[in-house]
């Protein structure tokens, strides 16, 4: 859990609506990945904590008999529910609850994920609450968006969205230090997954990333989506001033790109798997 933070069922209220489209997809391909990797046939259970709308228990639940989303916020599993429907993804089961709420009588898994949600729980309780969840040589995966800038990067052909400028405008309207539901992260969110991993008795800890490389085009609407899917732009944290912020927001989206369309390269997508070691 950050430094100096406590968590709040406000972290990401109002979110849900824009997370799908304003955040960048992972890398094509990774749950064939995974499922390769773990040798994964269609049978089994998925465990997905930190949900948010389903972006990944939705893809990956094909590969099992059963998938569970957890997530505190309501909103979160309204949003993830919906887009089952429109998914035709049928072997989900939604339930609201934090991660330090674990086990919650929802039995034994072949895989747990954690997708850019394991840093906002107390990490070595729910770490080690997760392993006793696990079946005997089960999987627990770390996914998120790999923070290296790449060597490589893909000439664009429209104007980059000023996500520098997005986030001076933001702590101009909120603050210099950075917002998380009713406090702040004076260090930011932690890493050093891989140690609380080992730490709680996992074997095996890999790591692999999916490169994507992919350009995309990104309207107005995408970047204003992707300020207030985030914890520190949630919309609530604007109050009255929600509004005003917004208008700036476009106004300097407009002074970047006249015709409001960016493009961006997609992430590389990083992994972090662990084993829950075979009885010996």
């Amino acid at each position: 859990m950050p430094d100096g933070w406590r968590w709040d069922e406000s972290l990401f209220r109002g979110s849900a609506a824009y997370y799908d489209r304003g955040r960048l997809p992972y890398a094509p391909g990774y749950t064939d990945r995974l499922a390769e990797t773990f040798g994964l046939d269609g049978r089994g259970r998925l465990l997905d904590v930190g949900c948010g709308p389903g972006t990944v228990i939705l893809p990956f639940a094909r590969y099992f008999d059963e998938a569970v989303g957890v997530d505190p916020d309501p909103g979160m599993l309204v949003e993830a529910g919906r887009r089952a429907d429109s998914l035709g993804v049928r072997n989900v089961t939604w339930v609201q609850a934090r991660a330090e709420d674990l086990p919650c009588g929802l039995g034994a898994f072949q895989v747990v994920v954690f997708a850019q949600s394991f840093h906002w729980t107390d990490r070595d309780r729910v770490a080690a609450t997760v392993l006793e969840m696990l079946q005997p040589g089960g999987w627990v995966v770390h996914l998120s968006d790999l923070k290296t800038p790449r060597a490589d990067p893909a000439p664009l052909p429209r104007p980059a969205p000023p996500y520098d400028r997005i986030v001076a405008l933001t702590r101009a309207y909120l603050g210099e230090v950075r917002r998380a539901g009713q406090g702040v992260l004076v260090n930011g969110t932690p890493g050093g997954e891989r140690a609380i991993l080992a730490r709680a008795g996992f074997a095996d800890l890999s790591r692999l990333v999916i490169a994507s490389g992919a350009v995309v085009e990104r309207s107005a609407d995408d970047v204003v989506a992707w300020v207030f899917s985030r914890s520190d732009m949630a919309p609530h944290l604007f109050g009255e001033r929600r509004e005003d912020f917004e208008r700036d927001l476009r106004e300097l989206l407009r002074e970047v790109s006249a015709d409001g369309v960016f493009a961006e390269q997609l992430p590389d997508t990083e992994i972090r798997y662990g084993r829950k070691p075979l009885p010996s």
